[in-house]
């Protein structure tokens, strides 16, 4: 069971309620068949259409569209528990989180009625194409181009890294439609994977860490998207990626900061209950100053995210502290992780223990949503 934490500043009753529902959820259905998911690298169908009966799956989607209807609190609620119970493998943050805020906010009429049900009840699972193998955090590297003939657009190129790329029924794919333009000619086109001629996946790649979590290479040769798939205008890719990515990279701070307050529960709790030295670990000084080092620093970042994610949902917080919250958290997270596994001993090292596990999965959250040393460099363009 998980501990007793105190509601939040910007957490509403609705908010709380679905907290109390989605926790029942993932502790009777997703924490006992995590290690299976580890071990087939995937998260099998049916658990997405559960979490979709629940409301899980878009929680901040307008019901008119299949979704809850609440705000980002519940987004950030979705993040925080899956941090609280250790859970990586299911990744609704880049399915609802990201892509269906993407197909609400530029989508046509059409778009959104088509596509967003079946997103909210988990009967189509979700992905986003913008990383490459010549292009990580480097946007306007995109190499992948989509050419226009007549009603559709062709696709060639490749994607890697693709968290979702598997089982994808529906892929924003982020295409060089005016090359001669750099970052201007970017588009997003939205991909219907099933039956697409030309478009074939590669393996699932194997990781260090989040290990439940598919991860795929993703291939276009000569690929038709039909025309009316594409989201918004033409050319107006990056600055649709650049005005999202603050709530994906707010995502990820929230669910560093839960994957940091756990790992401190679970020491805490293995310390009480590990002798050494003729009593508990948690008596002795050294060990105990180092807990009290994890729990200052959790709880000091608590505070500026709360702020974030009070600022995010009433629309006011800019791309650089968006940034700042990704790079804190995470750096703060690989700090925090290191001495609990430190403080667990020979035992913090050992698979069947969920810190080892978590301390592998928090290694990339340094990376993805864009890298440490990219975030610097968004906020020093604020100085």
């Amino acid at each position: 069971m998980q501990a007793n934490r105190p509601r939040r500043a910007w957490e509403s009753d609705e908010a709380a309620m679905f907290r109390a529902s989605l926790r029942a959820f993932l502790e009777t259905e997703a924490v006992p068949r995590e290690e299976a998911w580890r071990e087939q690298r995937f998260v099998e169908r049916e658990f997405w259409h559960k979490a979709g009966e629940l409301g899980a799956l878009c929680p901040s989607i307008p019901v008119e569209y299949g979704g809850s209807g609440g705000d980002f609190t519940f987004e950030a609620v979705m993040v925080e528990e899956l941090g609280y119970c250790g859970i990586t493998s299911f990744q609704q943050n880049i399915h609802g989180t990201i892509v269906a805020h993407y197909i609400h906010q530029y989508g046509s009429d059409a778009q959104k009625a088509a596509w967003l049900p079946k997103l909210a009840t988990g009967e189509w699972i979700a992905a986003i194409g913008m990383t490459e193998p010549g292009a990580g955090s480097d946007l306007k590297a995109l190499r992948t181009s989509a050419r226009r003939e007549g009603d559709s657009y062709v696709v060639n190129g490749s994607k890697i890294f693709i968290t979702n790329g598997m089982l994808a029924d529906l892929l924003i794919v982020a295409c060089k439609t005016d090359p001669a333009r750099g970052a201007k000619g970017i588009s997003l086109l939205v991909l219907e994977t099933e039956g697409a001629q030309g478009f074939s996946r590669g393996r699932n790649l194997h990781k260090i860490g989040m290990h439940g979590s598919d991860t795929a290479e993703l291939f276009f040769e000569d690929v038709r998207i039909p025309a009316a798939n594409l989201l918004g205008a033409e050319n107006d890719g990056f600055v649709q990626m650049m005005t999202q990515l603050p709530q994906e990279r707010m995502g990820v701070a929230i669910g560093a900061q839960a994957m940091a307050e756990h790992a401190v529960e679970l020491t805490q709790s293995y310390m009480r209950e590990r002798e050494a030295f003729g009593g508990r670990l948690l008596d002795l000084q050294v060990p105990r100053h180092m807990l009290v080092d994890c729990l200052r620093e959790t709880r000091v970042s608590r505070a500026f995210v709360d702020d974030c994610i009070t600022r995010h949902n009433n629309g006011e917080l800019s791309a650089a502290d968006a940034s700042m919250a990704k790079l804190h958290t995470t750096e703060m997270l690989g700090r925090v992780m290191d001495i609990c596994v430190q403080l667990h001993g020979g035992y913090g090292y050992m698979e069947e223990y969920r810190i080892a596990r978590m301390y592998a999965d928090a290694r990339v959250q340094r990376i993805y949503a864009g890298a440490s040393e990219i975030m610097k460099d968004i906020i020093a363009r604020t100085l």
